[in-house]
């Protein structure tokens, strides 16, 4: 079975990196055929891929399917292996091999037909990775990943460009909120391990737990900063509740509740993780606030 890569990741990685891009692509083909020699492996399906990663479903020499995830190394994805390994398959996928000078792995192979997305009720969906995220974030962090007060800190200092760059007042005022709150924050910004990208579609079926949460960015810092994915995601049926707020704050008091986090403490750092992801915004020439990012400021303030 010939390796193929999917021409959007070629694309993916052609946007981000240019011609460096096209290279790691063009590489793939024989990235994996090393691994599925040294690792005893043989294709088993056909390659998916994300923004990043070619994941190619794979039989180990004893017959167990597994799944060898191929990706360049970068700041984001560095440690996830750090974070799997302390996880150790407690809520999350299985790390079964790992090379740190490639980044290349082999997971647990889980249903990528059924991710969380497919659970039609979304509560009843928030339900069960809130369950998950409460056993993910009970864990202190191992050393060596990067720390909330840092970035925290970063996104602090980032805040008066930014500001430059948004015309609206309205916009402007809630990003200094959001700067506001965390600097009253960042002193204490915990050091719990955290997922910090758990959302709807990083919560797969699997045959040894019924979900399990794939493609961490592992961070160490307070829970209440890996609540927004999951309150942002599914937004669709936020707005077809007829009420923006209550809708968004069902999804905020039940996480809280199943994580057992302080409201207040939580509610800050979810405006937090506001203030990055508008940073990202206008960092990527963006001048204005995205709707959603305020309409979850504005909601989860009445928590503060």
């Amino acid at each position: 079975m010939r390796i193929i890569v999917p021409p959007a990741l070629t694309a993916s990685h052609v946007k981000f990196d240019g011609e460096a891009g096209r290279a790691w692509s063009a590489g793939l083909p024989a990235l994996a055929g090393r691994y599925l020699e040294e690792w005893g492996l043989r294709l088993d399906g056909e390659p998916m891929h994300g923004v990043v990663s070619l994941v190619l479903p794979v039989a180990r020499a004893d017959g167990s399917p597994a799944a060898l995830k191929l990706q360049p190394v970068t700041d984001e994805n560095a440690t996830e292996p750090m974070g799997l390994r302390a996880w150790n398959g407690d809520g999350s996928v299985l790390l079964l091999e790992h090379d740190p000078a490639t980044g290349t792995m082999l997971l647990e192979r889980l249903d990528e037909r059924r991710p969380l997305t497919a659970v039609a009720d979304d509560l009843a969906a928030l339900e069960i990775l809130a369950a998950l995220l409460a056993r993910l974030v009970a864990r202190p962090a191992p050393e060596g990943l990067r720390r909330l007060g840092d970035i925290a800190g970063q996104m602090l200092a980032d805040v008066p460009a930014a500001l430059a760059k948004l015309p609206r007042e309205e916009d402007r005022s809630w990003l200094r909120r959001c700067a506001d709150t965390v600097a009253e924050l960042v002193g204490e910004p915990g050091d719990q391990l955290l997922h910090w990208d758990l959302h709807y579609d990083n919560v797969l079926a699997g045959e040894r737990e019924p979900w399990l949460a794939i493609d961490p960015k592992p961070l160490a810092g307070d829970p209440g900063f890996d609540l927004l994915p999951a309150i942002h995601n599914r937004w669709s049926e936020v707005v077809a509740s007829g009420d923006v707020r209550r809708a968004v704050l069902r999804r905020f008091d039940l996480m809280v509740e199943i994580l057992e986090l302080d409201p207040a403490r939580a509610a800050g750092w979810t405006l937090g993780r506001v203030l990055q992801n508008s940073l990202w915004d206008v960092e990527d020439g963006e001048t204005r606030l995205h709707d959603v990012q305020l309409a979850v400021a504005e909601a989860v303030t009445h928590r503060q």
